[in-house]
């Protein structure tokens, strides 16, 4: 990670992540993320609040993670890289957006508990595998869309 583009943030996971998988099997999940921050304003000695959003976007082993363990409303901190994309609507309008690309996602213990299981080392040849392993959430029904933004983020 290069120290001139880190972030962390804490924030409420606004949706339920949202599990891909690339073209060439990579899974990919997104999520949104609210940040609060809260401040008394020193002329009206009133509170205030002010909210952000952010798009948080997780690779490999960490999307699976992420999509079986979080969900709308977790308070969680995520360590990351901003980036920013840009694509061409089909009315040829263009758009960017910056996303925070995640090296790190946990629960936050500030106002609950978290009981963390680690998962099994997988071997190389299962790793970017585009079926769930076994026994995870999801594994029954329709396999995931494909997303694919045309290159792989490392």
């Amino acid at each position: 990670m290069s120290s001139d583009n880190s972030v962390t943030v804490v924030g409420n996971v606004t949706r339920d992540p949202e599990l891909r998988f690339t073209a060439s099997g990579q899974a990919t999940a997104s999520f949104g993320l609210a940040v609060n921050r809260v401040w008394n304003d020193r002329q009206t000695n009133e509170r205030k609040e002010a909210v952000s959003f952010f798009d948080v976007v997780c690779w490999r082993e960490m999307a699976e993670n992420a999509s079986e363990s979080l969900s709308k409303g977790a308070r969680v901190v995520v360590t990351g890289r901003l980036e920013q994309r840009s694509w061409e609507t089909p009315e040829g309008e263009k758009r960017s957006k910056i996303e925070i690309v995640a090296d790190e996602v946990g629960p936050s213990l500030r106002w609950a508990t978290a009981q963390v299981v680690k998962n099994e080392r997988r071997a190389p040849a299962e790793v970017g595998a585009a079926a769930p392993a076994a026994g995870r959430t999801g594994s029954s029904g329709p396999a995931p869309p494909s997303y694919d933004r045309g290159e792989d983020p490392f």
